[in-house]
């Protein structure tokens, strides 16, 4: 169910699944949907810079991830397949039967299990900064990044914005260091979020599945990302028969936002060659 549904400019609206979860989504733009999800962070706010330019093109729809910013938790176990059925959950509310899905870092996770789930829904997938399968690089990334948060939470945070911007650009833009600090996951339940959606990335591999997926695909990285490196958003292109593969010289893990304009662009024009 839902609340304001919205249609034309930006709007807020409120989806409630199954179990609970009540989803803080976003509309704004009109014309063809493009489905924008963020990764481990989860949070609509992830996409704003970006919403704004992709809007003239496309009717964007974001949303907080469940137990994420104005989204509340919910009962159901935090896996993959969970999240993507939320997805389906805030397309349904907005009254959308087809989109383009955009799914960053774990989202680009999150997109292969609903393509795998619900593929009529999908016109085309773009998988950004993506992968796989787990690899030892990322487990043991994310496994010592999990002990930080355990350990000092605002460590956690000062870790995870400064291996995931280029050096440079996070030294010209320090507020969002120090915004992500203030943003630390201090609480115990801000922790516990944080940790399932760990456990969640860590557990996912699409290996099994990812030959079924039928619909027009765009890996999209950036060849200094020290988080998904590209080599294994190049392992996910070679997988994906017919895939169309984008690796940007820089950026780092987060290029949608200290490159947003190669990003809007190559997204802009790689929607527009499905129609």
């Amino acid at each position: 169910m839902s609340a304001g549904l919205p249609s034309g400019a930006a709007s807020a609206f409120t989806v409630t699944t199954a179990d609970g979860a009540v989803l803080q989504a976003f509309s704004e733009g009109q014309g063809p949907v493009l489905l924008l999800v963020s990764g481990l962070g989860g949070t609509a706010g992830f996409w704003k810079s970006n919403a704004a330019t992709l809007a003239r093109s496309f009717r964007v729809i974001r949303f907080d991830q469940r137990g994420i910013g104005a989204s509340t938790r919910g009962t159901a176990p935090c896996t993959i397949d969970q999240l993507a059925q939320d997805c389906l959950s805030v397309l349904d509310a907005a009254g959308v039967a087809r989109a383009v899905m955009l799914g960053h870092s774990t989202g680009g996770c999150i997109g292969q299990a609903l393509g795998t789930m619900a593929p009529e829904r999908l016109d085309g997938l773009i998988l950004s900064a993506a992968w796989l399968k787990p690899s030892h690089y990322m487990s043991a990334l994310f496994g010592a990044r999990r002990s930080i948060l355990d350990e000092n939470p605002q460590a956690y945070a000062a870790t995870a914005v400064l291996i995931s911007y280029p050096p440079s650009w996070l030294e010209a833009n320090w507020a969002v260091y120090e915004a992500a600090i203030a943003a630390a996951p201090i609480s115990a339940e801000a922790r516990q979020v944080v940790r399932e959606r760990i456990d969640a990335l860590l557990s996912f591999d699409g290996s099994a599945e990812i030959g079924s997926l039928s619909m027009p695909t765009l890996v999209l990285g950036a060849r200094d990302d020290m988080i998904v490196p590209s080599f294994l958003q190049e392992d996910l292109a070679e997988a994906l028969p017919g895939a169309r593969k984008i690796l940007l010289d820089s950026g780092g893990h987060f290029f949608p936002v200290s490159r947003p304009d190669a990003f809007t662009a190559k997204v802009v024009e790689w929607i527009g060659e499905l129609t």
